[in-house]
């Protein structure tokens, strides 16, 4: 498996977007939190978090080659569990469902971390350390407000064992530990 120096050396040549490359270390923050509270490998979950979208920029987040591409990309480089859990974390690829802890966990996570992102902004000074996990329970429910996350990705945290409450003060409280190098 490579490094972490190595994968943000990948993800730096294929993902030119600062705020694609924020989302992917929110990702790997939020994947490592879940690795830890399941018991996992939080250094192989945290590396599926910060590389899922090394192809988005590529594919122009097509969702029939986004995932897919990413594989031919990592093949050789990480484990097939993270080539597994990146291909499906966009099922429409694939046109099968996530059936695996790391497969839910990796659509749930990386999911997560553009409502708490959104909300984050709504705040006024723009700061994470102010958001609360109940706000992200909140707004789950408000469902004009960042339209475009899939709350069906996010409540797959409940097929790998952890409460929706639980869930976004875990992922939140994840994403407040790298908040100077997301900018919130």
């Amino acid at each position: 498996m490579i490094s972490r120096e190595e994968a943000i050396r990948i993800l730096e040549e294929n993902v030119k977007a600062e705020n694609m490359r924020k989302h992917c270390y929110a990702s790997e923050a939020v994947l490592k939190a879940i690795a830890k509270k399941l018991g996992k490998n939080e250094d192989e979950w945290g590396l599926a978090g910060l590389l899922h979208d090394i192809d988005v920029e590529i594919t122009n987040a097509d969702p029939y080659t986004h995932g897919p591409y990413a594989e031919k990309l990592l093949a050789g480089k990480v484990s097939n569990e993270i080539l597994d859990a990146i291909v499906m974390h966009n099922e429409v690829a694939t046109g099968k469902e996530r059936t695996t802890e790391f497969q839910h966990a990796l659509a749930a996570g990386e999911t997560i971390t553009g409502l708490i992102t959104a909300v984050t902004l709504v705040y006024p000074d723009k700061k994470i350390a102010g958001v609360k996990s109940k706000s992200i329970t909140k707004r789950m429910k408000q469902k004009a407000f960042a339209a475009s996350v899939k709350r069906e990705n996010i409540l797959e945290c409940e097929k790998i064992g952890i409460p929706l409450p639980e869930f976004a003060e875990l992922s939140v409280n994840a994403m407040k530990e790298i908040a100077d190098v997301l900018g919130l």
